[in-house]
C-alpha cells in the first residue's frame, strides 16, 4: 500500500507544474551523478587493471627476498620442498645488483638482473620484447642481455645490428679497500640480444642477463641468490600461498606478495579512485536539495489526502514511510537511469573507443574501462543512503503536521 500511494503521487498531475518539473529536475541530477560515477569508477578500474598487467610481466605472484641484506641461501632441499606446494606453478632464482656499464665512452649506472632458465615461465617478458629476442646466453657462446627500451637508448645500443659488447663492472665481493678500482671490480662482458617494453619504471632502469654470469662476477656461490620469484597456479590465492612458504622457509625469510611488492603504488590507485567517488558524489548531494524541494512541496500539495489519512486511522509513521517511498522513488528512476546510461557509454567505449588518449607515448590509444559489480553495488548503496536522507526532513514534517477538515 506504501508504494501503491508513493508511485500514485510521482504520477498523478499536481495543481502546480512547478513541483512535476522540481522532481524529473531531481531524478535527471541523480542520473547523471550515477552514471558519472560509473563511468569514471570503470575507467580508474581500466587503469588499474592496466598497471596490474603491467606490472604482473614484471613482477612475480610471490617473492622471497632477504629480511636484511641482499642475499638469501636456499639449497636443493629447500628448493625442492618449494616446488611441491600445491599453489606453485614455478619459480626462479634471481640476483639483481647495480652495475656500471660502458658501451662507448660514456658509462652508464643500470640495474643487472640475472635471471635462470625458468625465468619466462614466472614473468611473462617474452611478451614484451620489442626487439631482437629474448636471449641470456651462456658463459660458451657468450652472455646475452635484455635491455629496457630506454636504457637502451641512453647507451646506443643496436641490438639487432651491433655486435659490439657492453662492458659491465660490478663491485667485487672479497674488496678490501676501493682506493684502486682495478682490484676492488670486478668486469665482464655481455651482448645485446634484445629489447623490452613494458613501462619507463622498468625500461630506464633494468638490463636482464644469465644468472651464471652474475653469479660469477659478484662471486657467489651456486645457492645464493637476491631473490626467489614463484609464479602462482591459476586460481591459487597469493595470500594463502605466501603463508604456507612462510611457514615453510621461517623468519630468516621475507615473503611478499605482487600487492606487497608494489604496495604504495596499489595505494596511491585505491586513494585516487575513492577521492573522485567522495567528489563526484557532490553531484548526488545537489540532486538531494532538489528532492527535498520537490518532496516538501509535494507534502504542501497532498495535505487534503494527508488529513483523509488520518481520519483514516493513518498512524504517523504509514504517513513518513510514503513519502520516504515517494523520495526512494524519484532516487531509484534518477539510478537506473544513470546506471544504463553509464553502462551503454563504458560498453561502446570499450568497443569503438570514443574517447582517445592525446599523444603518442601511451600504451593504449583510448581511455580503458573496465565494468566491476561492486561499483554498481556502491553507487545503487550512495543513492539509497542520500536518497533516504533527503526525504526524511520532508517525510517528518508531512507525518507531524496537524490539518483539520473543514466544513463545506
Amino acid at each position: 500500500m506504501i508504494w501503491q500511494f508513493a508511485s500514485r503521487y510521482f504520477r498523478a498531475k499536481k495543481s502546480t507544474n512547478a513541483i512535476n518539473i522540481i522532481a524529473w529536475v531531481s531524478v535527471g541530477a541523480i542520473a547523471v551523478g550515477a552514471g558519472a560515477l560509473i563511468v569514471i569508477l570503470s575507467v580508474f578500474n581500466g587503469f588499474e587493471d592496466l598497471v596490474k598487467s603491467l606490472y604482473s610481466s614484471f613482477y612475480p605472484s610471490v617473492k622471497v627476498a632477504p629480511v636484511s641484506g641482499k642475499i638469501i641461501r636456499l639449497d636443493s632441499v629447500q628448493l625442492s620442498r618449494i616446488a611441491t606446494l600445491p599453489g606453485v606453478a614455478d619459480y626462479s632464482a634471481v640476483i639483481e645488483e647495480k652495475a656500471v656499464m660502458r658501451y662507448g665512452d660514456e658509462p652508464t649506472i643500470a640495474v643487472l638482473k640475472g635471471v635462470d632458465g625458468h625465468y619466462t615461465r614466472v614473468a611473462d617478458l617474452r611478451g614484451k620484447i620489442v626487439r631482437g629476442k629474448f636471449d641470456t646466453g651462456d658463459a660458451e657462446e657468450g652472455y646475452g642481455a635484455i635491455f629496457g627500451l630506454e636504457l637502451e637508448g641512453a647507451l646506443g645500443v643496436d641490438v639487432e645490428h651491433g655486435l659490439s659488447p657492453v662492458t659491465v663492472y660490478l663491485p667485487r665481493r672479497s674488496a678490501t679497500s676501493f682506493t684502486v678500482p682495478e682490484d676492488a671490480l670486478n668486469s665482464g662482458i655481455i651482448y645485446p640480444k634484445g629489447t623490452f617494453a613494458i613501462q619507463q619504471e622498468f625500461n630506464s632502469k633494468y638490463v636482464l642477463t644469465n644468472i651464471a654470469f652474475l653469479r660469477k662476477l659478484l662471486e657467489l656461490g651456486p645457492d645464493e641468490m637476491s631473490a626467489l620469484e614463484i609464479s602462482a597456479k591459476p586460481g591459487t590465492n597469493d595470500d594463502q600461498l605466501r603463508n604456507q612458504l612462510q611457514q615453510l622457509l621461517g623468519p630468516g625469510y621475507k615473503v611478499q606478495t605482487r600487492f606487497e611488492q608494489n604496495q604504495s603504488l596499489y595505494a596511491i590507485m585505491q586513494t585516487e579512485k575513492w577521492a573522485v567517488y567522495v567528489l563526484l558524489s557532490f553531484i548526488l548531494v545537489i540532486a538531494a536539495f532538489n528532492m527535498i524541494g520537490s518532496l516538501y512541496m509535494l507534502v504542501i500539495e497532498k495535505q487534503k489526502d494527508i488529513t483523509i489519512l488520518k481520519a483514516m486511522g493513518a498512524r504517523q509513521s504509514l504517513i513518513m514511510r510514503i513519502f520516504l517511498a515517494e523520495g526512494l522513488i524519484i532516487a531509484g528512476i534518477g539510478a537506473l537511469l544513470g546506471l544504463g546510461l553509464g553502462t551503454a557509454f563504458c560498453l561502446m567505449q570499450q568497443h569503438w573507443g570514443l574517447i582517445r588518449l592525446e599523444g603518442t607515448s601511451f600504451l593504449v590509444d583510448t581511455y580503458p574501462v573496465s565494468i566491476h559489480l561492486m561499483d554498481y553495488v556502491l553507487v545503487m548503496v550512495t543513492i539509497v543512503v542520500i536518497g533516504v536522507l533527503a526525504s526524511w526532513y520532508p517525510a517528518k514534517r508531512a507525518s507531524r503536521e496537524v490539518i483539520t477538515l473543514k466544513a463545506t
